[in-house]
């Protein structure tokens, strides 16, 4: 594989401390979900990317498809649970908004999507991704 970019983050205390690029751009506080305590949690952190690499993986899989779409939102809901092994999984359901196109072909390119998108490859087979689709 060609890799395009990297970049690297360092957490320091878990999840009751703080996570930050290494070139100081963005960092965070972090915080247990129901803790009370001020911070963002790494199921906040990694819906944010995921939305936003969808999206952007959506317009260009438009444009591959030639399909002329006006815009497009995505929103990921990251749960996290206990799975039968003893061990923590992630659960996602990516509801997508295609502006400009029929709900069937706005269907088919939300699902070509996922398999273009990196976060979807990086999960395939490892968490349950629920695609809801929907038309404006």
């Amino acid at each position: 594989m060609k890799i395009l970019y990297t970049t690297r983050a360092t957490a320091t205390g878990g999840r009751s401390g703080r996570s930050q690029l290494d070139d100081g751009s963005l960092g965070f506080d972090l915080a247990m979900p129901g803790s009370g305590k001020a911070g963002a949690n790494p199921e906040q952190l990694f819906a944010i990317g995921y939305a936003a690499c969808f999206d952007s993986a959506l317009a260009l899989t438009a444009q591959r498809m030639k399909k002329t779409i006006r815009g497009s939102r995505t929103s990921a809901e990251v749960g996290m649970g206990q799975n039968s092994a003893g061990g923590y999984a992630l659960d996602i359901d990516l509801y997508v908004e295609v502006h400009g196109l029929p709900e069937a072909e706005a269907r088919e390119l939300v699902d070509t999507t996922h398999r273009v998108c990196p976060y979807s490859n990086a999960l395939h087979g490892n968490v349950d991704v629920r695609l809801h689709v929907s038309v404006a």
